[in-house]
């Protein structure tokens, strides 16, 4: 299955001045395979070793971590001759040896001839909370997300179809009505299946529902124990009850976070840290909203408001034990759910494709589920679940701020009028 970040991969191995590159992302989102796929189809060799399956590997980064001293023992314990620039070296679930980390400073500065990638799954946690120093200017960084909408497409052997959606998308003009229903449905098949690349994998290969629903509730399972193996003993139960109340606070009118739902007299103080070790760990991202829709969006923020998308829709809807028929066919029982569902949907897309997310919302209620900035404009962004793209908020925020252009999202096709861009939602990537 083709993951987008290999042309990152290509390009960093091409580059003049390529550091240690270092791919962080959340459990399973395929990183490992990718790593060594690139290195399969890109280098002669590859030295593959990793932290938590070989427990004395650490050892041999405790004694001495020069360049010069490693690499003859590196290339013993792999069984692979190391050779500079034809060798791609692969450090696995790199953040549980903190020495490891800290060598790659060293074989930037004295032997940057090497090429070496470092993956770990939950290493915004461990640098957030390990004792060391970080090799802060010495490495290259990329985090690596669940598959797009688009990968999810040309999993299913649509990269004709991909093709399309970006061309419509490109000209604003409408997708035939034919391609339009097709692309919906793999929309909603999407939202069910996901982007974890087992679970697509699975799909495209058996299209069982069920196959996928026990891939993705082993992966939750796997989160969870996380939670409790590298957490801070009094935070493990908060962490769990935040991560668990997500989903819930995504079923509401207003999907901004509130702590006291989490649980009778929740406070920020209490919980705070739970959510920072989810958002660390890729589970989980914030999306804050700003009080002045201007440059830079980062500076107006207000760091007491903010909403709360998981990382993958699969996941989402596994948490939740939807049914995958009432998704695919948009049940009127989850009337309550589809507003939140989509507005995920939209930020996991916009997010993997580079964005910084925030919402806005004025003294007097009206709210824009997203703002970004794009092509040096800041885009306001509506969403829809259905075809109903009635925004009186977008209008208010139009004559507040009169941007460029503003997006809405819904299960309309494409088009352009008034300002405003149509975007059905399986097009999200595109943005």
């Amino acid at each position: 299955m083709y993951r987008k970040v290999l042309r990152f991969l290509e390009a960093w191995k091409e580059s003049k001045h390529r550091k240690p590159l270092i791919l962080q992302g959340a459990r399973q989102v395929g990183k490992t395979y990718t790593v060594l796929e690139f290195g399969r189809t890109h280098y002669e060799n590859v030295a593959y070793f990793n932290f938590e399956t070989n427990a004395k590997l650490a050892q041999t980064f405790d004694e001495n971590i020069s360049p010069a001293y490693l690499i003859p023992i590196l290339s013993h314990i792999s069984g692979q001759t190391i050779v500079k620039e034809k060798t791609l070296i692969v450090f696995d679930e790199v953040q549980l040896c903190e020495r490891a980390l800290t060598s790659l400073k060293y074989f930037c500065e004295d032997a940057r001839e090497y090429h070496i990638i470092a993956a770990g799954s939950l290493l915004g946690v461990a640098v957030n909370r390990a004792q060391f120093s970080f090799p802060v200017g010495k490495v290259d960084m990329k985090t690596m997300h669940p598959m797009d909408m688009e990968e999810f497409l040309l999993a299913m052997g649509e990269d004709a179809l991909a093709e399309k959606i970006r061309e419509c998308f490109q000209n604003d003009s409408p997708m035939p009505v034919a391609l339009h229903d097709m692309a919906m449905q793999y929309y909603r098949q999407y939202l069910v299946v996901g982007g974890m690349p087992e679970c697509v994998l699975q799909f495209a290969q058996t299209k069982d529902y069920i196959l996928v629903r026990n891939t993705q509730s082993t992966i939750l399972a796997s989160y969870l124990n996380d939670m409790s193996k590298y957490n801070q003993q009094n935070e493990i139960k908060k962490t769990r009850l935040a991560y668990n109340n997500i989903t819930v606070q995504l079923s509401k009118k207003n999907t901004r976070f509130q702590y006291k739902l989490i649980k009778k007299g929740g406070r920020a103080a209490e919980f705070e840290n739970a959510i920072e070790w989810l958002t660390l760990s890729g589970i989980v991202s914030q999306v804050y909203k700003v009080q002045h829709s201007r440059k830079p969006l980062e500076d107006n923020k207000d760091i007491d408001a903010f909403k709360i998308y998981v990382s993958d829709l699969g996941l989402l809807c596994a948490k939740k034990d939807l049914m995958a028929s009432d998704i695919l066919y948009m049940s009127d029982e989850l009337d309550y759910f589809k507003g939140g569902m989509t507005e995920n949907y939209v930020n996991v897309q916009l997010t993997i494709s580079g964005y910084r997310t925030y919402y806005w919302e004025s003294d007097r209620g009206a709210e824009v589920d997203f703002i970004i900035q794009r092509d040096g404009a800041i885009i306001p962004i509506e969403v829809k679940s259905a075809d109903n793209t009635r925004a009186k908020s977008l209008k208010v925020y139009i004559e507040t701020y009169k941007p460029k252009y503003a997006i809405k999202l819904s299960s309309k096709n494409f088009g352009f009028e008034d300002g405003k861009k149509t975007i059905p939602l399986y097009a999200a990537f595109c943005i």
